[in-house]
């Protein structure tokens, strides 16, 4: 369907194709923009803001402003200690206004196809013709959910916290809320003040010491990510990104006794689950808080996806399509690259290693008009 789509439209050209909306396509277009080369950015989405669109309501960073800023302009003080789902929208909204960006919306890619001196990059509005291509599509569209048994029988409501938004359907119902984290943690901290809730994790979770913020667990992690790269072994106090930060709303919720979690259940029934011990019990709603894949379905028709979902790299270069980029889906393209301030070191390096490959280029594809 999509090369009939794109033979009815005029073949667009670019040199860089940006395929996403989000932080990391911004950073990656912010590092590019000082060269003479035509930068494109398809994203699918309506407006600005990415994945942060579909946040639910009280979604918050765990870090400061001056913390959660992308390369080249600070995000504002915010009103609050860390910034809200809506004030980080007006940030990325404002950055790409600021920088005036080529972005297209709402354009859906379809697929990604090769050939001897381009890529194609097709989408529902016409084909786009581009000597380097990166892929920065994120996770959100890709909410995993485990493969619990008889999960098809729970008559209940089910949703990813993906879709989550706010409380007040849950009054007075029974949730079940599956998934450690901070998604998990922070969504079983607002039910639980209007539901009766269940938290369910693999392990104990992780609570951190309650001065330590997002800020402080990036620049442990960066210190050992530079040890590991020069051989060395250095002593830091345990946490990750992964932990579960002391926000307002998780310590109020720690204040009601209201964050015990339980091992998993052993299986789902039409009106809840049974536990391993033979129990039942009720649920009217189950939460899945258990993350996401990488979106790349688009990049399925370069044969470049291997079976795990994930794209061969070295640093965020794919290895099997020298003109193919990937950023922003986690630490496997990329040290914390899928966080507003980690992505920038990735998006920096993505510039500099496209730059090297069309700079031998005298002729550029922006230069022959479409």
């Amino acid at each position: 369907m999509f090369m009939q789509a794109a033979s009815e439209q005029a073949e667009n050209q670019a040199d860089v194709v940006i395929i996403g909306g989000g932080q990391a396509a911004l950073a990656t277009a912010y590092f590019l923009r000082h060269l003479q080369l035509r930068v494109v950015i398809l994203d699918a989405g309506n407006t600005p803001g990415g994945a942060w669109v579909h946040g639910w309501e009280s979604l918050h960073l765990f870090s400061p402003a001056s913390w959660s800023s992308l390369p080249g302009r600070m995000m504002p003080a915010t009103e609050g200690e860390y910034p809200s789902r809506g004030e980080i929208i007006h940030y990325l909204t404002d950055y790409e206004q600021h920088y005036q960006f080529d972005i297209k919306r709402p354009v859906v890619v379809q697929a990604v196809e090769s050939a001897p001196d381009s890529l194609t990059v097709h989408t529902d509005q016409g084909a786009w013709k581009a000597r380097a291509v990166v892929s920065a599509t994120g996770t959100w569209t890709h909410p995993y959910i485990p493969d619990y048994p008889e999960r098809e029988l729970f008559k209940g409501e089910q949703i990813h916290s993906a879709h989550y938004q706010e409380p007040s359907p849950y009054k007075n119902k029974r949730v079940l809320i599956v998934g450690g984290g901070n998604s998990g943690a922070q969504i079983v901290a607002e039910l639980s003040a209007v539901a009766r809730t269940t938290w369910v994790t693999t392990e104990p979770p992780v609570f951190l010491p309650d001065d330590v913020d997002g800020r402080v667990l990036f620049e442990r992690a960066t210190q050992r990510w530079k040890a590991h790269q020069e051989g060395r072994t250095v002593d830091i106090p345990v946490g990750g990104l992964g932990d579960i930060v002391m926000v307002a709303p998780v310590r109020e919720a720690r204040e009601r006794n209201a964050l015990e979690s339980v091992r998993p259940f052993a299986r789902f029934v039409e009106d809840g689950v049974v536990w391993p011990d033979g129990a039942h019990l009720q649920y009217d709603a189950v939460i899945w808080c258990t993350g996401f894949r990488p979106a790349l379905e688009h990049l399925t028709s370069l044969g470049v996806v291997e079976p795990d979902g994930k794209v061969q790299v070295n640093g965020t270069h794919a290895i099997k399509e020298p003109r193919l980029w990937l950023i922003g889906y986690g630490d496997w393209v990329g040290y914390a690259s899928a966080t507003l301030v980690g992505v920038m070191r990735s998006a920096k390096e993505t510039a500099k290693e496209i730059e090297a490959m069309l700079s031998p280029s005298s002729q550029q594809l922006s230069d022959t008009g479409t």
